[in-house]
Order: structure tokens, then C-alpha cells, then sequence
């Protein structure tokens, strides 16, 4: 072994694997790889750690003054060379390769050609002593670096982050499904794998193009297409399967969350419908509305008990009680037109006021006993009295529910009273009110007093703008 560290051949080793490297870095765009090589590529993680730990034992030596054994040092920038190479080849296989792959990329390449010239600079002895323990600091600070990036690259940007309690971004009022539902749950629990500095599988899912181009193993996302969507295949494969996603060891998608993928499908994988645009009994609807809160089950945990029985003998033909979620007690109650109506339905549901997050009253000839029954639902999130006979009296009888954020008033008879009532419903986020006495005058003093509620006043801007432009052009014709 002394004789052939002592070859000239060893040198042509390291100084060959030298300048393939250096060749493959400055003439990347112009090389394509044969498969069996862009497999070797697939060796990277694995002889990546040897470079590192014999690189650290040789800098060790020499830095504390101790003579770096020439077996030693060939060996580590061998394998530097070897680990640097093998991972040009596997980056080969990104389509698009991210900041942080081509950081680690360049910081790699930077390790193995700092030990080549440490290496060569070996049998200079006049100069050994100040070049040999400058190079040994650099390579020092490289091999920190590219570690780094490589982490990153890996596990995500946040790995080596500081353990810093994140929080999560609020959805808007409504929300874009893919730009602000669907991304959300892609990025906390796909991306780490399917970005431009990992592409597993050769997918990349951090926008729609891609997400519809889809990986080695075919379409990933079928639009209206859930039995030949990839994606939704291995979700549901056994978490032991070799290819479920995402892969054992990392945080699975929820029952909600591949439920609003499911719907984001079927509906035609979109990215311009907003939730607004989605119509009654689409599931997406209320999968969406489960997000607005991070843990549900969390806020309504206080709530009094109810039995299922009870929600049985409240329940009928004309009036249906369900539990928002699975084992919580808050309940969203829809009632229909009964061909007699009666109140007593709704009245007696006083007993499971306090439960009641959702109500549904649309269309009902209500009076002044259910609105009362409606003020005691203190922990109300949705109400729908369109198309009832409501006042402003009734109106200023919401003003207890707090936590109010929808709510629907349409062709009803309020007026500009109303609005003094709305105000004072601090939580309240969406407002539907067209067919009303409401004036447009009152409407916008109250728009600029709660710029960040949405309300529905019955005519899109845009669409206002083109009828007026068009009256004006008639009108001219006229002249």
C-alpha cells in the first residue's frame, strides 16, 4: 500500500476525478446522462457521510500539529471527489433545480476540489505548515456549509431552524380553493419532498403546472378524475406501503385534508374558483370552513353536554340536528318549510342553544318567538335568515351573538337601522343583504367603518361597471 501512495498513478487519480468534476460543473446545461450512470447518482446519500468524517479526522490532525497520514488523506479526498461527482449525477435528475440544491451543489464541489489541492500542496514541505492549516480551516467552514445545505435540501428549509412555535396563516374569508386551501396542505405535508431542490419521483407539486404534469409514474392529478389520480391512490395505500405518500416517518394528510383534495379534483382541479363560487350541498363547502379553526374540537370543548337522544327528539321531518364534528357537542341545525308551519320546533330548541354553531332558517314565515330563540344561541358562528319576514327590531336582537361571522339577510325588509345593530357584531366577516331597504349611501358609510367584511350587496363590481359604461354608450347614441 506504501508503494502505491507512492505511484505517480494515485496523483492521476485525484487530479482526473479533479477535472471531471470541474468539467461536469462548467458544462452542466450541455451533458445529458445515460441511465445506468444517472443511477449511480442514486449512491450519493449513501457514500456522502464517508468524506465527512475522514475529512474531519484529517483537519483534526493538522490543525492540533500531529503529521496527517498519507493513506488518510488520500482516502478522504478521494471519496470527497467520488461523493462531490455522484451528486452532480443526481442532481441531474431535477427538472428544475432550486437555490438550495444549487448551493449545495457548488459548496460540494467546493470540498472535494479544496482536499484535491490540499492533497497536491502535501509534498511541498516548504510551504506545507501555512497553506496545509489555511485549507484545513477552509475546507472546515465548506464542509459546515454544504452539511447545512444539505440538511435543507432534505428535510426542508426549516430543519435546522430554531424551535420557534409557528404560526399558522388565517384563511381569508374566501379563500382561492387551490391558491389558499389546497396549497396549504400540499406545503405542510408534500413539498419537503416535491420542490425544485428534492423532486421525488421526479414531481414537483409547488404549483399547478407541474401538479398536472405529474412524475415518473404517471398523471399525479386527473381533473374531475379521482380513480386515475395518482395522487389520491397513495394517500389512501396503506401507511406500511412502500408507496404511500407521504412516506412513513412523516406527517400524514388528515381525513379532512384528502377529502378537500378529493373535491378539489372532482370539482376540475381549478385555480381560479373561490368559495364563494361553490353552491349548497357541495361537501367542499363545509371541508373548507373546518380549516378556518386549527383544532375545532378545542373552542367548543366547554360546551354542555347532549345525548344523541336528545338531538333525536328535537329532530324531525322539517328539522335536522347534526354535530358539526365527530365526538364534539356543537351542532348545526338546518329547518325547512313544513306544509303547516309551526314554531314550536324551533322554540324548543332552547334546550341546546348554547350548542348551536350553525342555524338555518332560509325561507321560513319566522317571528318575533324564534328570532327571540335565536339571541340565546350565544355561541353562533352561521346564521341564514334570508327570505323571512325579519325587521330591524329583530336585527338589534343579534347584537348578544358574539361570535358571529356569517350572515345572511337577503330579501328581507330590513333598512338602514339594521346597520347600527350590524356594527356592533365585531366578529361578523360576511354580510349578504341584497334585496333589502338597505340604501346604497348607508351601505357604503358602513363599508368604510368595516373595510375587512365582505359583503354581498347582489352585483359585482365588475359587472356594475360594464352596465354602466354600456348605458352611457347608449346614451351618447341617443344624443
Amino acid at each position: 500500500m506504501t508503494h502505491f501512495l507512492k505511484s505517480r498513478w494515485v496523483d492521476y487519480i485525484i487530479l482526473g476525478l479533479s477535472v471531471f468534476l470541474i468539467f461536469c460543473l462548467v458544462f452542466e446545461s450541455y451533458i445529458e446522462l445515460p441511465r445506468f450512470v444517472s443511477w449511480l447518482g442514486r449512491w450519493h446519500p449513501l457514500v456522502l457521510h464517508f468524506p465527512i468524517v475522514l475529512l474531519l479526522l484529517a483537519i483534526f490532525l493538522g490543525l492540533t500539529g500531529r503529521e496527517v497520514p498519507r493513506l488518510l488523506l488520500f482516502t478522504a479526498v478521494l471519496s470527497a471527489l467520488i461523493t462531490a461527482i455522484s451528486g452532480f449525477f443526481l442532481g441531474k435528475e431535477s427538472l428544475v433545480k432550486g437555490d438550495l440544491l444549487l448551493w449545495h451543489q457548488w459548496l460540494g464541489a467546493g470540498v472535494a476540489l479544496v482536499a484535491a489541492i490540499w492533497y497536491a500542496l502535501s509534498k511541498i514541505r516548504e510551504e506545507k505548515m501555512i497553506l496545509s492549516k489555511t485549507l484545513q480551516g477552509v475546507l472546515l467552514v465548506l464542509i459546515g456549509f454544504t452539511g447545512h445545505y444539505g440538511g435543507m435540501v432534505t428535510h426542508g428549509e426549516d430543519f435546522l431552524a430554531l424551535p420557534i412555535e409557528k404560526k399558522q396563516k388565517e384563511l381569508p374569508e374566501n379563500p382561492l380553493i387551490y391558491g389558499d386551501v389546497v396549497t396549504r396542505i400540499l406545503d405542510e405535508k408534500c413539498v419537503s419532498c416535491h420542490n425544485p431542490n428534492k423532486q421525488k419521483g421526479e414531481l414537483l407539486l409547488t404549483d399547478l403546472a407541474n401538479i398536472l404534469k405529474g412524475g415518473e409514474n404517471g398523471n399525479t392529478v386527473i381533473p374531475e378524475n379521482l380513480e386515475e389520480s395518482e395522487l389520491i391512490k397513495r394517500l389512501h395505500l396503506p401507511i406500511e406501503d412502500e408507496e404511500h405518500m407521504p412516506p412513513e416517518g412523516k406527517t400524514p394528510l388528515t381525513d379532512v385534508e384528502i377529502e378537500i383534495l378529493e373535491r378539489w379534483i372532482a370539482l376540475g382541479a381549478s385555480d381560479t374558483v373561490r368559495l364563494s363560487g361553490l353552491k349548497e350541498p357541495e361537501p367542499l363547502i363545509g371541508l373548507v370552513r373546518s380549516l378556518r379553526e386549527p383544532d375545532p374540537s378545542g373552542k367548543w370543548a366547554n360546551f354542555p353536554k347532549i345525548a344523541d337522544s336528545t338531538l333525536q327528539n328535537l329532530s324531525s321531518d322539517y328539522l335536522s340536528i347534526n354535530r358539526v364534528a365527530s365526538n364534539t357537542d356543537a351542532l348545526s341545525v338546518d329547518v325547512y318549510l313544513a306544509p303547516e308551519y309551526d314554531s314550536k320546533p324551533i322554540t324548543n330548541l332552547k334546550r341546546v342553544a348554547k350548542n348551536i354553531v350553525e342555524l338555518d332558517l332560509s325561507g321560513l314565515p319566522i317571528g318575533s318567538l324564534e328570532i327571540d330563540m335565536v339571541s340565546l344561541c350565544t355561541n353562533l358562528e352561521w346564521l341564514e335568515l334570508d327570505k323571512t319576514p325579519v325587521g330591524d327590531e329583530d336585527i338589534e336582537k343579534l347584537i348578544p351573538l358574539e361570535h358571529l361571522r356569517l350572515l345572511k339577510i337577503y330579501e328581507t325588509s330590513i333598512n338602514d337601522k339594521s346597520l347600527l345593530a350590524l356594527k356592533k357584531l365585531k366578529n361578523l366577516k360576511r354580510l349578504y343583504l341584497w334585496g333589502t331597504g338597505i340604501s346604497d349611501s348607508a351601505l357604503k358609510e358602513f363599508n368604510k367603518e368595516r373595510p375587512n367584511m365582505l359583503i354581498d350587496n347582489g352585483i359585482d363590481p365588475e359587472t356594475e361597471a360594464f352596465f354602466v359604461a354600456n348605458d352611457t354608450i347608449v346614451d351618447n347614441k341617443e344624443e
